[in-house]
């Protein structure tokens, strides 16, 4: 259970593993006209291509420039017809989320089309690691989770560092003999549940058969996990240094919080215990979302959703953007860690693709996305660049491309018309 080590890799194995991380933060960012009073707090970059100057908000990846491409212009068509606080669950999906087109039922979100059907995840401990700041999986439109399974069901995700932290290592679990009896019930109950469920099928009608095997498969994706558990009981979990992980952290404590689950994201990829990773900062839950009081109990003058909402009011733009900058200094705090672990020639970081942004550009705005495409040097990624896309060109484009560099063999993914060449070397 070491980290890659390129000694120690057989002749099909020379190549450090890809992985994929996606981190989502709700309700947009501050947007004031460039050449205004607060053009400063625009998120986006001033120029295009190469010849482009950060702005306040995203000058902290300065340091990075060569390993960061911005994107302007993508989102989802489909999602830009369903309401603003609706669209965060849809991030990594493309869904139209809504009653009338589809009944509020999600589709696979990108990082478990990877892992999940493509199987890239199957080589690690753990096929995924969701996390967010809020956990579970909340509600259709105001989800907890960024990652969703084939039959477009919310995989419930970790918002307790401590938890994560025994889930990835575990220090303090029980015994190799317990896990195994647990993990034999579990598989007891579940194949009581099939046998039940395929009489119960027959007695259905065509839609409740439908819900039902959405249900089953579910069920199924449950059954794999239980099974890959067992598969590595007898493998030792890696050994870390918990020292200086603040794993006590809650939601009372929102800057130790943060930083600690990047900590865990960046030793689940060093140790490769999984290669798919999604956070979702905050969730779209308005008021209701754990996370909404993170910026005041950091020091800002409002919660996350009242800076969105007074983002278009004078000096509310730069308030709106001294909060966009936290948050990428908490995607620099992750590409920093992912750097200082080297890796091949190079570092973990230039074998990691992340994907950071929201799936609004201001709040309640389902167009323009903000985001950033780190990492991946060694993936073919060709960073440097502040790339401009028109409201033609579907997001989705984007995840063809990152699928492609995971090796992913597949020329679509949900609404895609093609692929993003311009990213690639």
């Amino acid at each position: 259970a070491l980290p890659w080590m390129e000694s120690l890799a057989g002749p099909r194995t020379k190549a450090p593993p890809r992985r994929f991380c996606s981190i989502y933060f709700p309700y947009g960012v501050s947007l004031p006209k460039q050449d205004g009073e607060y053009g400063q707090w625009n998120w986006f970059p001033k120029g295009s291509g190469r010849d482009f100057t950060f702005n306040k908000s995203l000058e902290v990846l300065e340091p990075f420039r060569d390993q960061v491409t911005i994107l302007g212009g993508l989102s989802h068509p489909r999602v830009r017809r369903i309401g603003g606080h609706d669209s965060g669950d849809t991030f990594l999906t493309g869904e139209e989320l809504s009653l009338a087109a589809t009944g509020l039922k999600n589709s696979i979100s990108l990082d478990q089309f990877m892992a999940r059907t493509h199987r890239l995840g199957a080589g690690t401990r753990f096929t995924s690691l969701v996390l967010s700041s809020d956990g579970g999986v909340g509600m259709p439109t105001r989800a907890n989770t960024l990652s969703y399974s084939r039959s477009g069901q919310p995989i419930p995700s970790f918002n307790r560092p401590a938890i994560v932290f025994e889930r990835l290592f575990g220090l303090h679990g029980d015994s190799i003999d317990a896990q195994r009896k647990g993990l034999t019930r579990t598989g007891s109950h579940l194949d009581l549940l099939l046998d039940e469920a395929k009489a119960m099928h027959r007695k259905l009608g065509k839609v409740d058969q439908g819900k039902l095997d959405q249900y089953l498969t579910s069920v199924r994706e449950i059954e794999q996990d239980v099974e890959r558990s067992a598969q590595w009981l007898n493998v030792p979990r890696p050994k870390v240094n918990a020292e200086g992980l603040s794993l006590d952290a809650d939601n009372e404590t929102p800057g130790k919080l943060i930083h600690t689950m990047l900590d865990l994201i960046a030793l689940a990829f060093q140790t490769d215990s999984t290669r798919f990773v999604t956070y979702q900062l905050a969730s779209m839950h308005g008021a209701i979302s754990i996370a909404n009081k993170f910026p005041t109990l950091l020091g800002f003058n409002n919660n996350a959703h009242g800076l969105a909402h007074g983002a278009g009011k004078g000096k509310g733009a730069e308030n709106r953007g001294k909060w966009d900058r936290y948050q990428t200094e908490c995607l620099v705090y992750l590409m920093k860690r992912l750097s200082e672990f080297e890796e091949g020639e190079g570092s973990v970081l230039d074998n990691t693709c992340i994907l950071y942004g929201s799936s609004n550009s201001k709040t309640h705005n389902n167009t323009n996305y903000p985001l950033v495409l780190a990492g991946g040097k060694k993936m073919g990624y060709r960073h440097g660049h502040y790339l401009k896309f028109d409201s033609k060109t579907p997001l989705s484009n984007l995840f063809v491309t990152m699928q492609k560099r995971m090796g992913v063999k597949a020329e679509s993914f949900a609404d895609s018309t093609g692929n993003l060449d311009d990213l690639i070397v």
